[in-house]
């Protein structure tokens, strides 16, 4: 398989946790619908492609050379997708009540403020290594 399967899966926890940070977002000035409810399965589903596009990109990333002047942004970009990972997980934990969901309280919100911050931030260090290194791409660049 010539086309890297990461980006192609990086959609779905993005979108996932974007979405749920959006409705929580939300949820604090809207007291008629319980937006907490949505960002809860947003959450789920979002860390759960967020160990498949990580596995994916693990994957990609064994096929750097040392060497390569990527490898340094490509570790970084590691980093913070495992530090945005984690927090939106522990934001999860933290509005569990045993294996019922519970609104979030004002740590949990604010760990989902902190995973959209590093999400955007390994958003950006993706597309550095995508248009600025070419890691990822098939044939020739112009």
């Amino acid at each position: 398989m010539k086309h890297p399967l990461h980006p192609a899966l990086v959609h779905f926890p993005i979108a996932c946790w974007s979405l749920a940070t959006l409705a929580d977002i939300v949820g604090q000035w809207s007291t008629r619908w319980p937006f907490w409810q949505w960002s809860v399965g947003m959450l789920v589903v979002g860390c759960a492609a967020g160990l498949a596009a990580a596995g994916a990109g693990l994957l990609d990333f064994l096929k750097l050379s040392p060497e390569h002047p990527a490898t340094a942004d490509a570790y970084r970009h590691m980093g913070v997708a495992l530090t945005a990972w984690s927090l939106y997980a522990f934001s999860l934990l933290l509005r569990m009540d045993g294996m019922q969901p519970a609104p979030p309280n004002g740590l949990a919100l604010a760990l989902s403020g902190l995973g959209f911050i590093a999400l955007c931030t390994t958003g950006w260090l993706g597309g550095k290594l995508v248009y600025v290194y070419g890691v990822g791409a098939v044939g020739p660049r112009s």
